[in-house]
């Protein structure tokens, strides 16, 4: 299936329908604020986080005493999404539960994510529907891979990420071995509400915020172009690079890798959440380029 591209004119959004996935974001002078997807770091451009988020505990779950296998952030981001709406400057795409997800996943569900442009600014939302008769767990997150460093010059050390409030509580950190959340939190690297990225942070894999207070953020330099973030549904986040890459992934999340040696019933997971019947969740992920022109 052909890409999707839509246009407020300031800016242009291209969206793969496989794993409904963001590609490129471009202003009006195409200056590119998505990753290059270099193959020496990582492939990945923006995939969606369903139904976990981060690594199972030897990439297994149980439900009412039934093991189900599930590769690392769930199968959305490898799965078809169908485009049910579709305008100049906005597309809706839907992923349903199939014979194939039921072997995974034995629960009904619908996912739809939606883009839309308007102006300098790109929403995106996804909700999650349960059609099912019995209760519907699950956790979301987004992985968007932005330039690092963004148009306009800046060196990727003079970038900075602002948060909306201070963030003094300690982060986690991921077992690099399993993949899985490491059980003491760590001294965090933000200074009141800032932090500076630096490739080093990122040698032991995420940093990783399970109770953030923020809901929004800046992420740039001075004097360059800058993105205002907001994710106002997910209460806990990720930032990511491959060491040296350039690129870096701000990640709103709802939910987390398994703790270290976790082998609870998939309902106690940290993060997870549940839907009854007929229910609907949604998650929105806005982002604002600032200083475009």
């Amino acid at each position: 299936m052909e890409f999707v591209t839509i246009s407020s004119g300031d800016l242009t959004a291209r969206i793969n329908p496989l794993g409904a996935e963001l590609w490129s974001l471009t202003d009006r002078q195409g200056r590119e604020y998505m990753t290059s997807a270099d193959p020496a770091f990582w492939t990945g451009h923006a995939p969606l986080l369903f139904p976990i988020v981060g690594a199972l505990n030897g990439d297994r779950y149980r439900v009412d005493g039934r093991e189900y296998t599930l590769a690392k952030h769930g199968f959305a981001r490898r799965s078809m999404f169908e485009i049910v709406e579709a305008g100049a400057d906005h597309v809706r795409l839907r992923l349903a539960d199939s014979e194939a997800t039921h072997s995974v996943y034995p629960f009904a569900f619908v996912l739809e994510m939606a883009f839309r442009l308007d102006g300098y600014a790109l929403h995106m939302e996804a909700t999650i529907t349960n059609p099912g008769e019995e209760a519907l767990p699950f956790s979301f997150g987004f992985h968007p891979a932005f330039a690092w460093p963004l148009p306009g010059g800046a060196a990727k050390d003079d970038h900075m990420i602002a948060f909306e409030h201070g963030e003094p509580q300690p982060i986690r950190r991921i077992e690099q071995e399993t993949g899985l959340v490491l059980p003491e939190p760590v001294h965090t690297p933000v200074h009141g509400h800032l932090l500076h990225p630096e490739a080093t942070q990122f040698e032991a894999d995420a940093l990783i915020w399970d109770h953030l207070a923020s809901r929004s953020l800046t992420f740039g330099a001075a004097g360059a172009a800058q993105l205002a973030i907001a994710f106002p549904d997910t209460p806990m986040l990720g930032i990511w690079q491959k060491p040296g890459a350039a690129y870096l992934c701000i990640e709103p999340w709802q939910g987390i890798a398994d703790p270290l040696g976790f082998t609870g019933d998939y309902r106690e997971k940290p993060g997870v959440i549940s839907l009854q019947a007929g229910e609907a969740r949604s998650f929105r992920m806005d982002v604002a380029v600032l200083s475009a022109d």
